[in-house]
C-alpha cells in the first residue's frame, strides 16, 4: 500500500500526539501513513526528496542562523510554531530532580546523554540546547526509548523542550529549568514556496495547538 501522508522529525515527543491524532480524526478502513524519526541531516534530506512533506525540528537561538543557512541550501524553509525554554530531562528518582533551577555546571558529574548525528553533522545540527558545552561523561544514542532508559539507568540527564506529555517513554523522566538565555524555535520544514495538503495542514494545526498547551515559556 502506498504511503499518503508522512512526516519526519527529530527525536522530540511534541509531534508524536499530534501525528497520531491526525490519523485518528481522517479515520478510515485503510490508509497507510509514516512517521520518521530522523537526525537533522535526515529529516532535511526526507522534505528535500519528497520522502515527506514535511518535518517536525526545533532550532536553539544560538544555531538558528547556521541552521537556516543549511536548510535554505536543501531548498527548504522554516516554519516556526512556537519558542520554548529549554530544560534538563532527568529521572524521577535522580537527586537533583527537585531543584527549581539548574545549571550545565550543577550536572558536570553526571552522564550526558545526547542524540548521535552522526560524525560529519555541523554543530548546529545538535537537537539538543548547549550541546557544544564540553562534558567529561557523553552518552550518544540513536533513538527516543533508548535515551530515556539510558538516563534511567545511568542516572544521566538530556536537554530538551520539556514537552513529555502522554508518551510512555517519557512516564519516568521529568524536567526541571535550565539556567540559559537560549531560547527553543520549534517548528518544521517544507520544501521553499510549498503549499501543504490538506493532510498536511490538519496535522501542522493539531501541532501548532499542541503546542500552545505544553510549549513552557
Amino acid at each position: 500500500m502506498t504511503v499518503t501522508f508522512s512526516v519526519s522529525q527529530q527525536h522530540y515527543l511534541f509531534s508524536v500526539q499530534a501525528f497520531a491524532h491526525t490519523v485518528l480524526s481522517l479515520g478510515g478502513d485503510e490508509y497507510a501513513y509514516a512517521l520518521r524519526d530522523r537526525t537533522t541531516a535526515g529529516v532535511l534530506g526526507d522534505v528535500a526528496d519528497g520522502t515527506s512533506e514535511l518535518g517536525v525540528i526545533v532550532q536553539t537561538s544560538d544555531t538558528a542562523a547556521e541552521l537556516d543557512a543549511a536548510i535554505r541550501d536543501a531548498g527548504l524553509e522554516f516554519v516556526k510554531l512556537a519558542e520554548s525554554a529549554p530544560r534538563i530531562a532527568l529521572p524521577i528518582s535522580h537527586p537533583l530532580s527537585n531543584a527549581e533551577r539548574l545549571s550545565i555546571d550543577d550536572l558536570a558529574e553526571w552522564p550526558y546523554i545526547c542524540f548521535d548525528q552522526g560524525d560529519d553533522a555541523p554543530p548546529a545540527f545538535a537537537e539538543e540546547a548547549l550541546a557544544g558545552v564540553p562534558r567529561s561523561k557523553r552518552v550518544l544514542c540513536t533513538d527516543r526509548a533508548s535515551l530515556s532508559e539510558l538516563a534511567t539507568a545511568l542516572n544521566g540527564y538530556t536537554v530538551t523542550s520539556g514537552i513529555l506529555v502522554g508518551i510512555a517513554d517519557g512516564s519516568s523522566l521529568t524536567t526541571v529549568a535550565l539556567d540559559t538565555d537560549v531560547r527553543l524555535h520549534l517548528g518544521y520544514v517544507r520544501r521553499a514556496g510549498a503549499q501543504l495538503s490538506d493532510i498536511g495542514q490538519r496535522f501542522v494545526t493539531k501541532l501548532e495547538r499542541g503546542l500552545e498547551l505544553y510549549a513552557r515559556a
